[in-house]
């Protein structure tokens, strides 16, 4: 996933923008209509978006937000959030940590953070306190242990995906939301790009029928992300097959049709292209899997194939029809996904349809966490689910039902492709 950039604001203008939230700030949007769809945001300065921006929430009705305080755990991919949290007067980041100093450094000084809330050690930081909420963003082996400790310590936890890289890792998490009663939400942000809220109502509507085979590729280049160029050692990344990161594909497809993965096999094992890249360099591997609905979903995975542009791609084939998105994905500087559409009562052919990546609705800091307003869109539900005092929408069982699968495919794949049973939360 791309790291965005770090962007710097005004520590009195965020003082301001705080001390006037309960007054500017209602959380009333649902996401944008297809009329709405070819609309794109805008960015300017972050001082700006911090005063002037009306927030939007991730439901429909109308609910007052407190302030919620978050350490941020992790500061690279953490600035995401990070940044979002920082321009939206409902939140306070109210601590960081990071092991890496000159991250931490960075990003301290880009948020105005005094040294006494930025740690380098994560136990020190959950000992410290001062937070409600802790956000997740470091390397996947770390996830359920850090998500673990915070649920214990009091803290509700957004974790970024995967939930975790083993099978015991997923159960400790489940383990720890449901005995602590602290909300856990996986940070899933694919599940929240605006087409599929489109996705959504056509499913709901029945235009579509039921859903009865599914594809959800992620085909994405990352050698350099496994092994270092300048010294040849390999990363953490090197030791994660394909396979595992699944959620990113798996994830809108569970939540759209509301089914779960009940058996998975795997394929795959060749090294060709990046042999020094550990079972992370596998060529290329494939899952197939059985949901509880008697839907098939397969899934192709590399970080090694070469290919431009890194594409999601998703395909939902209905009784009655199918949607699905290009090859291509959006164009650098045109956040538009396109896609194909076909109802067999209403179409004679397939029709091109289009897409945003961007929801107009939304205030222009929404894209200031990268990934169109999906980002945004996901710390929204993670506001809502701590506003309500309720489960999130992509709880400690979605988490589950998101990584797992993934977890038992590269198992099937280590012993020839056999079939094997998903477990349940």
């Amino acid at each position: 996933m791309r790291l965005p950039r770090m962007r710097r604001s005004s520590v009195s203008t965020r003082r301001s923008a705080r001390a006037n939230a309960s007054r500017r700030m209602s959380s009333t949007a649902a996401t944008s209509s297809a009329a709405r769809s070819r609309t794109t945001g805008s960015t300017g300065g972050c001082e700006r978006r911090t005063r002037g921006a009306r927030a939007m929430s991730a439901n429909g009705e109308s609910l007052p937000s407190r302030v919620w305080k978050v350490a941020l755990v992790g500061a690279r991919r953490g600035s995401s959030y990070g940044n979002l949290t920082h321009a939206d007067p409902r939140f306070e980041i109210a601590a960081l940590c990071d092991v890496n100093r000159d991250s931490l450094a960075a990003y301290q000084r880009a948020i105005g953070l005094p040294d006494a809330r930025c740690f380098t050690d994560y136990g020190l930081l959950l000992g410290a306190g001062g937070f409600d909420a802790v956000i997740v963003c470091t390397p996947i082996p770390f996830h359920a242990d850090q998500s673990v400790e915070a649920m214990d310590a009091g803290f509700h936890v957004m974790s970024e995906v995967t939930a975790a890289n083993t099978v015991d890792g997923c159960a400790r998490i489940v383990a720890a939301a449901r005995r602590t009663g602290k909300t856990y939400m996986l940070a899933e942000n694919t599940c929240h790009r605006p087409l599929f809220a489109e996705w959504r109502r056509l499913l709901e509507s029945g235009r579509l029928g039921e859903p009865i085979y599914a594809e959800a590729d992620y085909l994405h280049p990352i050698p350099q992300l496994l092994v270092n160029e300048e010294t040849g050692q390999q990363t953490w990344r090197a030791q994660r097959p394909a396979i595992h990161y699944c959620s990113h594909s798996l994830g809108p497809v569970l939540m759209l049709t509301g089914d779960r993965i009940v058996r998975a096999m795997g394929i795959g094992a060749g090294t060709r292209i990046l042999p020094e890249g550990g079972v992370g360099g596998i060529d290329v591997q494939v899952g197939v899997f059985e949901t509880a609905h008697g839907a098939i979903i397969k899934m192709t995975r590399t970080q090694v194939a070469p290919r431009h542009r890194p594409i999601h791609y998703y395909h939902i084939q209905g009784t009655k029809g199918f949607v699905e998105t290009d090859r291509l994905g959006p164009e650098p500087g045109r956040p538009i996904q396109r896609g194909l559409l076909y109802i067999k009562a209403e179409m004679d052919h397939t029709r091109q349809v289009e897409w945003p990546e961007v929801d107009p609705t939304y205030p222009e800091y929404a894209t200031m966490g990268g990934h169109g307003t999906s980002d945004y869109h996901t710390l929204l539900r993670f506001l809502n689910a701590l506003d309500r005092g309720t489960k999130a929408d992509l709880d400690e069982t979605r988490a589950w039902d998101m990584t797992m699968p993934g977890l038992i495919a590269a198992e099937s794949a280590q012993n020839g492709g056999a079939w094997m049973d998903v477990p349940e939360a």
